[in-house]
């Protein structure tokens, strides 16, 4: 499937973001401009860069570097270069995806003529309040789920429902293909690096070194199932990162309190997650705050691979209807437990995913740009 087309008009579309290092909302930029580059439209990204950048660059956008994400005074600064830019490039559509950026691309296009059009999309649950409001004045409002647009709705209830839009974020079915399994090499490989992860069912919680992810539950839930005898291990995976030193350390003394030191690995990131998904015996979204989206529930499940996550939020929306059976209440810990030894004993079956393909994402925020520029 492809999202190339002839554009009734070239259209020029700056996409605004704090930098390209890591995540969903920074995914979803490369891969709408992506879709732009191949759809005949020029894309241009402002930001403050990261390992992303490259990528972005290599499948045909053109990346600005400007640090307009920064929360600090000195961003202010940055304000008349960034107007200036605007002024220089000309763009038919700004979109703004975070709300520093959304902040300073606001203040930069008063008094521009003409005027781009400005569109948000508003990734996360934000606290409600007028630093939040900013990503209301979208002439269009993308959120990804409709757990996204209740959470608006219930809070700015004067709130404009004709200019929301959803557009689920979407992965590409080849990219995780249905039943994939790794190579012998890989998983050789991956076992000399992490050999306390080989001889049990693998459980997986992809998540940032934050407390939010859910990484305390994680380890728990591994430590309750050993003392039923039942043998797992776990991955942590993209836990380290540069600034969460302390918050390691944290989890390394947890571990090692519960006894499971020799069934736990702690990594960064990492580029083969399709491969480590489809060696896991379960993949885990325990957030203790509701999420607007959960992609890599989409991405595991597209391998087939069974989730185990919190009934709320995005993740919960997503388990509803395309998994019930690895839905758990929130902070549950003991339904936890439960739930994962019924899966880890006999899953049910999951069926190749017919929705949140990137096909869809793409050809969506493709149409609402020309929506708003004609």
């Amino acid at each position: 499937m492809s999202v190339a087309a002839t554009p009734a008009r070239a259209l020029t579309i700056v996409q605004l973001i704090p930098a390209l290092r890591a995540g969903g909302a920074e995914r979803s930029v490369l891969e709408t401009g992506q879709a732009l580059v191949k759809a005949g439209h020029r894309s241009i990204v402002i930001s403050a860069g990261g390992r992303m950048t490259a990528q972005l660059e290599a499948e045909g956008s053109q990346h600005i570097t400007l640090d307009i994400g920064r929360k600090s005074l000195l961003t202010l600064g940055k304000l008349g270069r960034l107007r200036s830019l605007l002024r220089e490039l000309k763009p038919d559509v700004v979109h703004v995806r975070s709300r520093l950026p959304a902040w300073m691309g606001w203040w930069a296009l008063k008094g521009l003529s003409p005027r781009p059009h400005f569109i948000t999309t508003v990734h996360g649950l934000n606290s409600p309040g007028r630093y939040s409001a900013i990503m209301l004045r979208g002439e269009r409002i993308v959120v990804v789920s409709q757990t996204g647009r209740d959470y608006l709705l219930s809070h700015y209830q004067k709130l404009d429902t004709t200019r929301i839009r959803i557009i689920p974020r979407g992965i590409d079915p080849e990219a995780f293909p249905y039943g994939h399994r790794p190579d012998e090499a890989w998983q050789k490989a991956f076992f000399n690096d992490f050999p306390q992860l080989a001889g049990a069912p693998l459980l997986t919680l992809p998540g940032r070194g934050t407390r939010l992810k859910g990484h305390h539950d994680a380890i728990e839930l591994v430590a309750e199932l050993k003392q039923r005898g039942i043998e797992t291990r776990l991955l942590l995976l993209g836990v380290i990162e540069p600034g969460r030193e302390a918050y390691v350390r944290e989890l390394q003394d947890l571990i090692k309190a519960r006894g499971i030191a020799e069934q736990v690995a702690l990594t960064p990131q990492r580029s083969d997650v399709r491969d480590i998904y489809a060696m896991s015996a379960l993949v885990l979204q325990l957030s203790n705050k509701p999420e607007a989206f959960g992609r890599t529930v989409v991405e595991a499940l597209s391998l087939c691979r069974p989730v185990l996550g919190y009934a709320h939020g995005g993740v919960g929306e997503l388990l509803a209807e395309l998994y019930p059976a690895g839905r758990v209440p929130p902070g549950d810990r003991e339904r936890l437990v439960e739930r994962a030894a019924e899966l880890l004993r006999v899953a049910p079956p999951i069926a190749p995913l017919q929705r949140y393909r990137l096909i869809d994402m793409q050809r969506a925020a493709l149409a609402l740009y020309e929506e708003v520029a004609a």
